[in-house]
Order: C-alpha cells, then structure tokens, then sequence
C-alpha cells in the first residue's frame, strides 16, 4: 500500500472514532443530570419520551466500545501499513499466519504420536484403541461426506465396511488408495455397441448376479454374452469376477455401487462411469493416512468377526 493511502486509511478511521467520541461527550453534557417527568415534546401514537438523561450503564459501554476499537486497531493491522503489536508476529498478523500457528502448535503436541503409529504396521494400528479414535476424527473430517459418517457409502460411493473392495482391501493397498487416490475408467459404450447391445449385455450383467430378466423387455442372452465378451472381460475378466488391480468391480456379487436394476445397469453401460477418489497424502500427510488407512481397515474385519 503507498503512503498516501495508509495514511488516508489511518486518518479516516481514527478521525471517525474521534468524531464519534466527541459527539458522544458533547450530548451527554448538554443532558440534564437529575431525572424528571417532563417529556421532550413530542408524541407519536400517543406514546411520549421522558427529557432524562442516558443510562450511565449505556453511556460506559459506549465508551467501552471506542477503547475496544482503538485496542483492535493496536494490536491488528487495519490502520495502513501498521502491523500490528500483538505478540509474536512482529511482522504482521494474518489469518493465514495464525492457522500455520494453529497447525504447527498441534504437529509439536501430537506429532510424536503420529510418529509412534506410522512405525508400526497397520494390521497393529488398526488394534490400537487410541489409533482408532484418532483415525476415527480424521475419517469424519476428511472422509464422511462421500462415504458417509457410518462408513457405509452412498450411491457412487463404496461401502467401507463389508469384504468388498474395488482396489483391494489390504492393508497397504488401502493406504496406497488413500494417499494417491482412485479413477475409475468404465468407458462409455452406446456409440460402439449401439442400443440393442446395451439391453442384451444389462439383461447377461444380470444373469451373472443370479438375477433376472424384466418381464417385458426383451433380451438376446446369447448376442449379450458374445458382447461381454468381445468389449467387457479385458476389465472385469470372462466370469465377470472383476479386476482389482483395474478397480474393475465384481458383477457376480450383490455389491452395486450404482445400481442393479436393468435401467441403471443400461445407464452405466450407456454413458460410462468415473468416479474419483481424491488423493489424500497432500492434504493429511503420510502419518495422518497411515491412522486413517489403520481405522479403514478395521472398519472391514468387524464385517469378518
């Protein structure tokens, strides 16, 4: 900021509380010290105003809010170039210097024991009751929102607590999907098969899941698996089983992340799919992730027990 205008800023601000400061003395020594019953002369509505002095409870607060401000503008920046005298941050307080404060202060208290986790194995972690609810409080914070605050998932969103994994349910492949994220790649496929290829692979999808055809809807079965079998087994491979080092899911379970019915089997196929898992290690770090793959982990061996 150039000179003229700190100073125009400084000038303007405590130039209006010197005004306001004035006009709050002036009027309290041209008021009547003693209380009376003679009103000021005016009614409206029939309602009147007694000539008595302001409550000196409510003239001491507006004094309190002038030595409020003038105390603000003191120790924050506000008046110009002025920085401010608030202890520890000789060069200027900021919202953002005061969150890498917060943040620096917490690394310094529980570092150590992110440092202690992070060394042991995640099956361990996963044992450990404080872990947990440390890796609890970073699920909530980070994760809740897609997969939901009982970890159970959502349309679109895994379920975090069965046996079913798209990626893989170990350990490590847990953390390594937490710390670098996931996109999915289900192409779209109405432009290569057309629309009577996509109702004859829905209707074979599922079969595979033991389940079956709409009545109405007529459905080559046969001309469908051929299908499946020229565009779909490269991902989720010739039983339709899936591939986890694809993140292509199993079609022969009951596990739908979008849906099992014909129509949203038909969408899927149609249009594609590709959901993304946002990488995790930049914002949480490897210690952070390393609890919060531990209490991912043990979300699924609870479903096992």
């Amino acid at each position: 900021m150039t000179t003229f205008w700190s100073w125009y800023i400084t000038l303007l601000s405590l130039g209006t509380i010197a005004a306001l400061v004035w006009l709050l003395l002036a009027t309290r020594k041209g008021q009547r010290s003693d209380s009376t019953e003679e009103t000021v002369g005016h009614s409206y509505d029939g309602i009147e105003e007694y000539d008595n002095p302001l409550p000196r409870w409510w003239f001491l607060l507006f004094i309190a809010t002038v030595i409020f401000a003038l105390g603000y503008l003191a120790l924050y920046p506000g008046l110009g170039n002025w920085k401010g005298v608030l202890p520890g941050y000789e060069d200027g307080w900021t919202q953002v210097k005061e969150w890498q404060r917060e943040v620096d202060k917490a690394n310094e208290q529980y570092g150590p024991l992110y440092a202690k986790f992070a060394a042991m194995p995640v099956e361990e972690v996963a044992q450990d009751p404080q872990a947990l609810k440390m890796g609890g409080r970073l699920f909530a914070s980070n994760c809740s929102v897609c997969h939901g605050s009982d970890a159970k998932g959502a349309y679109g969103f895994p379920n975090l607590t069965d046996d079913d994994w798209l990626w893989g349910g170990e350990p490590e492949t847990i953390k390594t999907t937490i710390m670098g994220g996931r996109q999915a790649a289900m192409p779209a496929w109405r432009d290569v098969i057309g629309e009577e290829g996509i109702r004859n692979v829905a209707g074979y999808v599922r079969t595979l899941a033991g389940r079956d055809i709409p009545e109405g809807i007529n459905v080559d079965l046969e001309q469908g698996q051929k299908l499946f079998a020229a565009n779909c087994v490269a991902c989720h491979g010739p039983e339709g089983k899936g591939t986890q080092a694809m993140g292509a899911p199993n079609l022969t379970d009951n596990v739908w992340l979008y849906g099992s019915s014909f129509a949203q089997i038909q969408q899927t196929l149609r249009y594609g799919r590709n959901g993304r898992m946002p990488a995790q290690e930049e914002i949480l770090g490897n210690d952070k992730v390393h609890l919060l793959a531990a209490y991912v982990y043990s979300l699924s061996q609870k479903s096992e027990n």
